[in-house]
């Protein structure tokens, strides 16, 4: 293997693509190339490093474990790469440059709308956002594909710098016509006969409505685990349960009234938004800007927007 002589960027760039989608087609498609091309650039990839990268699986494709090996280098080398052409346009100062930032799901219902802001006052920063669940967030952030990430928990995991940028208050909801919906103050065990739809296993707001069943001493008599804040609200509207959800992912629904928020005891839940970036990664004049935005604008924002909606919480 002579990779300096070999490798091109290019390929590089195609190769991180297409294992980000596990699709040829997807990849082209992100790229504007086509198919084709995307397939012989990987051929001439996988012929320089000696091994098969990817492996077909029904009408998709998978990473071979050479592959999953190369993709955090091939990440690395091109984080690099864009924090040199980053590190240049910095000479220019704050006001030009690019910047990456992963969103946990929760997230996204709300940060887009601080992004576009953020975008029109600072027309020169390219501000670059994807979503992923906090274990492919803190992987990024190690490997240098994205500069900042917001979360609702310190990543202990990693070597990481975490600020608290807003609260963010889960409370209990039910369909519009939930016979507790104008009820006040009332003991979490009024509901022992409901279905609790919960995300699933592992994830952070399935560990904020676990803790509140311990802390009630409360066992649901029944619970369905779903797949997304979408499956679970449009479960709730349908009549199907209740749920413990983030406030932030409910802008449309409270505001149109097809959920009603239960007041039960100890709700809302307070917890916290986090933008994180690593300690040994040089935040860039840009990324300095953003994350200060953030932190001074995030919670103004989400309380203008979310704040009419929460009951104050009072002692039982």
């Amino acid at each position: 293997m002579n990779f300096v002589r070999s490798l091109t960027l290019r390929q590089l760039q195609i190769f991180v693509v297409a294992a980000r989608h596990l699709s040829y087609a997807r990849a082209a498609e992100e790229l504007h190339l086509t198919p084709p091309a995307v397939s012989m650039q990987l051929k001439q990839l996988e012929d320089n490093v000696g091994l098969p990268l990817f492996e077909r699986m029904g009408r998709g494709v998978a990473l071979t474990d050479a592959g999953d090996m190369l993709v955090h280098h091939a990440l690395r080398v091109l984080g690099e790469i864009k924090d040199a052409e980053s590190n240049l346009q910095a000479l220019l100062g704050a006001e030009v440059g690019q910047l990456s930032v992963g969103l946990v799901s929760t997230a996204k219902y709300f940060m887009p709308r601080l992004l576009a802001k953020f975008s029109q006052e600072h027309p020169g920063i390219e501000v670059q956002f994807s979503v992923g669940n906090r274990e492919s967030l803190l992987q990024k952030l190690q490997d240098n594909a994205i500069d900042l990430a917001v979360m609702g928990r310190i990543p202990t995991e990693i070597d990481a710098h975490a600020e608290p940028m807003a609260g963010h208050p889960y409370i209990l909801i039910g369909p519009s016509d939930h016979p507790l919906r104008d009820a006040r103050r009332f003991d979490m065990h009024e509901l022992r006969h409901e279905t609790f739809l919960l995300r699933e296993e592992g994830s952070g707001s399935r560990r904020v409505a676990e803790e509140m069943f311990k802390n009630h001493l409360f066992t649901p008599p029944r619970t369905i685990s779903m797949g997304s804040n979408e499956t679970i609200k449009q479960a709730v509207m349908a009549g199907m349960g209740v749920a413990l959800m983030s406030l932030h992912t409910l802008p449309l629904e409270l505001k149109t009234a097809e959920v009603r928020i239960l007041d039960v005891i100890g709700t809302p839940i307070d917890r916290t938004w986090y933008v994180v970036n690593m300690n040994a990664k040089r935040l860039l004049p840009a990324g300095q800007r953003f994350r200060q935005y953030l932190l001074e604008q995030s919670a103004v924002a989400l309380e203008q927007e979310f704040g009419r909606y929460v009951i104050p919480r009072t002692a039982s």
